[in-house]
């Protein structure tokens, strides 16, 4: 589930994404405050928008909006509030997590990306890097399926020139760490971090 709110630019609205496909042809049902936004070939609730949304909780907040048990309440009791049956599937595990890259081969359509599969601790992803320090054998940060960058990129599962790819190897730079190098290329981590362990980003580097 992705949450985001602006309301310089959008107004009082929470906008709420449930599924990562986009909606083919949209069907929009009303019901109190609440916009659903349904997938007409198949009515299935593909987003819904909160109108005068500081009326149910309240968001300090311009863009991305984290997604906590206790947003996940609040925006619950909002869709009762409006008689709005929608069910909130939401995960919370985290979405940036060391990674262990147990294997690297070279893309066979891309001389400058490499196919490396990346132990999460609970399995192992195959995702499609185009940094040139990449290696087997280092510890690195990994944005899962679902995980929203600082710049508000969200991940997804994709294909690059022929190649599915689950996932993103991230640099200092695109987790927004203070004093990042301007070099190109991932964030390797030391041999401290534990595999599949929640990475916190730093205050600096």
């Amino acid at each position: 589930m992705l949450v985001a709110y602006n309301k310089e630019f959008v107004g009082d609205v929470l906008l709420v994404q449930l599924a990562m496909e986009p909606i083919v042809n949209t069907e929009v049902e009303k019901s109190g405050d609440i916009a659903i936004l349904k997938e007409q070939a198949t009515g299935e609730v593909k987003a819904f928008n909160l109108f005068n949304a500081s009326k149910y909780l309240e968001l300090d907040v311009q863009g991305n909006v984290e997604v906590t048990p206790e947003l996940v309440e609040k925006i619950e009791a909002a869709l009762k509030a409006n008689n709005a049956e929608i069910s909130l599937d939401v995960d919370f595990s985290p979405k940036f997590v060391v990674g262990y890259v147990e294997e690297k081969e070279k893309h066979p359509n891309a001389d400058k990306l490499s196919i490396c599969k990346v132990n999460v601790g609970e399995e192992v992803l195959q995702i499609v890097c185009g940094a040139p320090n990449v290696e087997a054998g280092q510890k690195v940060v990994v944005a899962k399926i679902g995980a929203v960058m600082p710049s508000g990129l969200v991940i997804k599962d994709s294909e690059l020139r022929g190649v599915a790819s689950s996932g993103m190897l991230c640099s200092a730079r695109e987790l927004a760490i203070p004093n990042a190098p301007s070099a190109k290329g991932i964030l390797v981590l030391d041999g401290d971090h534990e595999v599949g362990s929640p990475f916190e980003i730093p205050s600096n580097l």
